[in-house]
């Protein structure tokens, strides 16, 4: 019998935020489906642990969550639901303590946890809790690329820098994509971009920002919040649906790591095999 092939590596992103209240979890849940609508296997990890939202956005009740894979009462596996698009959710719980005051070296069992998952998968999404902390640093130094959702409100800008240095100087992350929400018109939004790249360009300039575009404001987004669907599924032809379609068609065509870089990662091992095989 030939030998199985080796599994492909995943492409990992976390959404971040400095700030509380940007839409985060909406561009999540919204690029988690846009990506799963272009044929890829995604999985959505809501990393938000004292707050998670994800399936309250979509509508789903689990059962069971990732506290009871913490717990050793359920397996990643077990947890999953299924969303728009054949999304798989990894659900968390939202009002639990114990949860929202793990260690460090819990946050680094629960992305090896998700990394010893067997199935077909092409992108992990981690959504994170606003604001700085060790399980948002850690999914942001365990992705491959970091995503940063600022809106136009200064307390948002500071916050999405303090966030940039913090992952900058602490924990090596230097690339960080920018994602600017909820705003007018596209000109809008870059110059909210520009704001953010002078301050970091000045103070910072061992890190490296990238624009990866704008999300509109939108009443079609609010109304798809009520309905507790994705925008993009509930209103295709809305312009913020097609917003995140466009985002969703630029990551698709990224390429995914193959060389562990040395530290904390998800999916390590299947990255480990992909080299081999390309060897």
């Amino acid at each position: 019998m030939p030998p199985e092939a080796a599994p492909a590596p995943v492409r990992v992103l976390t959404v971040a935020s400095g700030k509380g209240g940007v839409g985060k979890t909406n561009v999540s849940v919204n690029l988690a489906t846009a990506l799963a609508a272009l044929g890829e296997r995604v999985m959505l990890l809501d990393a938000d642990f004292g707050l998670a939202n994800v399936d309250v956005l979509l509508g789903l009740t689990p059962k069971q969550t990732l506290a009871d894979v913490v717990a050793g009462r359920a397996t990643l596996a077990e947890v999953i639901l299924l969303g728009p698009r054949g999304l798989q959710i990894v659900p968390s719980s939202s009002g639990k303590r114990h949860m929202a005051e793990m260690t460090p070296q819990q946050h680094a069992g629960i992305v090896q946890a998700v990394s010893t998952y067997e199935g077909p998968l092409d992108t992990l999404i981690v959504d994170t809790a606003a604001g700085i902390n060790d399980a948002v640093l850690t999914f942001c130094q365990a992705a491959q690329e970091v995503l940063v959702v600022v809106c136009d409100e200064p307390a948002s800008i500071t916050d999405a820098y303090a966030l940039v240095k913090v992952l900058c100087r602490e924990r090596g992350v230097q690339r960080v994509h920018v994602i600017a929400n909820l705003v007018r018109s596209p000109v809008e939004g870059r110059a909210l971009y520009d704001k953010l790249a002078r301050v970091v360009e000045k103070f910072l300039p061992e890190a490296s920002l990238a624009y990866l575009g704008a999300f509109p404001q939108d009443v079609a987004l609010r109304r798809a919040v009520q309905k507790q669907k994705p925008v993009v599924a509930a209103v295709p032809s809305a312009q913020a649906s097609a917003a995140f379609r466009e985002l969703a068609t630029r990551i698709h065509r990224w390429s995914r790591a193959t060389t562990p870089r040395g530290h904390i990662e998800f999916f390590v091992e299947r990255m480990l095999e992909a080299g081999g095989a390309r060897a």
